[in-house]
Order: C-alpha cells, then structure tokens, then sequence
C-alpha cells in the first residue's frame, strides 16, 4: 500500500476494480518513498508461478527472475534484511516455445503483472485473524 493509504502500488496493474479501482494518488503522499517496516515483525511473501511452457532449468530461472519483478511493483520496500521474499517458477512442460527468447519474454512480462496484481488483491480480500491485530485492508479502508 502506499503511505498506509488506500491506493496500491500495484494499481497500473489493475483490471477492472480488482482491488477497489482506486487508482495511484497523484501526486505521491509526501514520505511515501521512504523505506518504512512493520517494526521488527518478519515479512515473507512467497510466490510460485507455473506455465505451460516448456522451459530449460535455465529459462524457468529467467522466468522467476522476471516474474519476481511482481513482488516489487506490489511491495514497497521489498527484499529487506527483515524478510525473506522469494518466487519460485515451475513449468510443465505441456507447450513448445515456437521463439524461445520472445515467448519468454513475453511469458516473463505477463507474469511481472500477475505477481503484482495477485500480491494487490491478496491484501484487498483478506480479512483479519479474529481478535488480533493488524486489522486488514478492508477493515481500514472498507470499500
């Protein structure tokens, strides 16, 4: 979220009003570049991606390369001594790439979106653990 405002940083992203159509504020809340943690509280994302395609071990790499690219259009700082973000990729095997490195290309670009929307909406419909804190998304800025 940016500056603990309503608006994602993933919201280019969006279709449709995914995660509430809010669209990115213009222009950015003063302080909402700086770098700022949950306190010492650990923060993990873990992502997976999977395709169809038929990929190397070393384009499957490149793919997870790319796709972590997600995590930081949605997460704002991302990668931080404090956690522990990671994307795994897997492929299955099932389509051949007919231009390896523009398939890939295009695979890894469509899966930077994925990633960042998939992050954006995963904070816009989660809902609190009941009686603990933090409160969720909703719960502070309820659509």
């Amino acid at each position: 979220m940016v500056d603990d405002g309503p608006w994602f940083w993933a919201a280019p992203f969006e279709i449709g009003r995914e995660f509430g159509g809010r669209g990115f504020p213009s222009p950015l809340p003063p302080g909402a570049l700086e770098p700022r943690t949950k306190g010492s509280v650990r923060n993990t994302t873990l992502v997976a991606v999977a395709t169809d395609a038929a990929l190397t071990k070393s384009q499957a790499k490149r793919l997870a390369v790319m796709a972590q690219d997600g995590l930081a259009r949605a997460i704002y700082p991302i990668h931080t001594p404090l956690d522990g973000d990671l994307l795994f990729a897997a492929a299955t095997g099932r389509r051949a790439l007919t231009d390896p490195v523009r398939d890939l290309m295009r695979i890894g670009a469509i899966a930077v979106q994925v990633v960042a929307r998939a992050v954006a909406r995963g904070v816009y419909e989660a809902a609190a653990l009941p009686g603990r804190d933090p409160p969720s998304w909703r719960d502070v800025f309820s659509p």
